[in-house]
């Protein structure tokens, strides 16, 4: 139970809403150093979310219209946060979909499984019987699964909240410079202000 505790305030921390005037141009926060993006030639904005996190899957409506207006020179990346062993194995079933080629196919619907309908999908077997459902064979979803290309990726994710200075999710980093979460901005709605005006200023440097 305390774990539990722990988890949900690491998803609540970064959605405690609270009073911002945009007129000051407040509704982020500066990295305290800045990092490399993937692409020098886009605005990189990158999105910090946990299946297990009721307040990433509220965002998410908000962020997929968002997603369907972007320019060509944005680029967007989904990066599940790994704060815990559970966290990790929710990041694990991410990247193995990534790896497959199904992200469009599983990643609303394992939001929906672990926050709707209740379900737990920690374990090997557990995910396996999900994506299975989702037509992936067994035998490529465990060869993804167990592969060093998965193994890599959630190494990096690991290091990644630390890096960006991360206390919980959804958190959003424009261009290796900005943090933007409910905290900073007061609501979904407000984040996506903030992060397209964000992407604005950066267009412009």
């Amino acid at each position: 139970m305390f774990k539990k505790i722990i988890q949900t305030s690491l998803c609540i921390g970064a959605l405690v809403f609270s009073p911002i005037n945009f007129a000051e141009g407040k509704g982020y926060k500066d990295l305290a150093a800045v990092q490399a993006t993937q692409d020098k030639t886009k605005v990189e904005v990158i999105e910090f979310f946990w299946y297990g996190c009721p307040h990433c899957y509220q965002f998410e409506p908000e962020l997929e219209k968002w997603k369907a207006t972007l320019p060509k020179n944005v680029q967007f990346i989904r990066q599940p946060a790994v704060f815990s062993a559970v966290w990790g194995k929710h990041a694990k079933a991410y990247f193995t979909a990534e790896v497959l080629g199904v992200v469009d196919k599983v990643h609303a619907d394992l939001f929906d499984a672990i926050q709707v309908k209740k379900q737990k999908l920690e374990s090997e077997a557990d995910l396996a019987a999900f994506f299975m459902a989702h037509g992936v064979a067994k035998a490529d979803f465990t060869a993804a699964y167990n592969s060093f290309i998965v193994d890599t990726k959630m190494r990096k994710a690991k290091a990644m909240g630390p890096r960006y200075g991360l206390t919980g999710v959804p958190a959003v980093i424009v261009n290796g410079k900005y943090l933007v979460n409910g905290r900073s901005a007061g609501s979904h709605e407000k984040m996506i202000t903030v992060i397209n005006d964000l992407i604005v200023q950066e267009e412009r440097k």
